[in-house]
């Protein structure tokens, strides 16, 4: 692999990569230094290259980003420049919300997938087997409603907060926004479903 192809990985590979004299820990430099301050702030994950330590890339990098100095940032395989320019643009506040792109297309794309009604069935049944459930809404808006034995002698605060247990990680990824819950133990929803529902006939299974 040629020293330009090398480069050219990197820079695919890496969403936020750095060229800088020395490691974060311990820049050579006072440009790489104040940069390398810059991006820990953001608390966005970037890679670094030691052109120190890496003289072909150093002597390279220069005719391939057509920019002569280091540290250069390159943000999704485009220069975006030295300490100056980084610093500028941190002030100025575009520097973070580029950043911050290249971290969230995986979270988005599980974002984006709301939940299905089945999924949320499943992940309530597996901690309350037996349970019926129902439920309406769509995208990640939802009214649950759950029915189940293990509510007995249980506050309704505790069977809000078992049922909404079991949505925590759906709700923390962005997959379920909101949830109007209702929870029930048998004998209660049986004493309630006539008079909700006086035309009809509960038929217990």
């Amino acid at each position: 692999m040629s020293v330009k192809e090398k480069i050219l990985q990197q820079l695919a590979e890496n969403p936020v990569i750095i060229y800088m004299k020395g490691v974060p820990s311990a820049p050579e430099c006072g440009f790489s230094a104040k940069t390398i301050g810059i991006l820990n702030e953001t608390k966005v994950p970037y890679a670094y290259v030691n052109v120190l330590q890496s003289p072909f890339i150093r002597e390279k990098l220069p005719s391939i980003s057509k920019w002569p100095t280091f540290p250069q940032v390159f943000i999704k395989g485009e220069l975006v420049g030295g300490a100056d320019i980084v610093e500028s643009m941190y002030k100025d506040g575009s520097l973070l919300p580029l950043l911050q792109a290249t971290v969230q297309p995986a979270e988005s794309a599980d974002a984006s997938q709301t939940i299905t009604h089945s999924e949320v069935e499943a992940l309530i049944l597996a901690s309350y087997p037996g349970a019926t459930i129902g439920i309406e809404g769509a995208g990640c808006d939802l009214n649950i409603t759950v029915v189940s034995e293990l509510f007995a002698d249980q506050a309704m605060i505790k069977q809000h907060q078992g049922v909404m247990e079991t949505l925590s990680a759906p709700l923390a990824n962005g997959r379920l926004h909101a949830v109007t819950l209702k929870t029930h133990t048998p004998e209660a929803w049986a004493a309630q479903t006539p008079a909700a529902n006086p035309g009809l006939l509960q038929i217990k299974i």
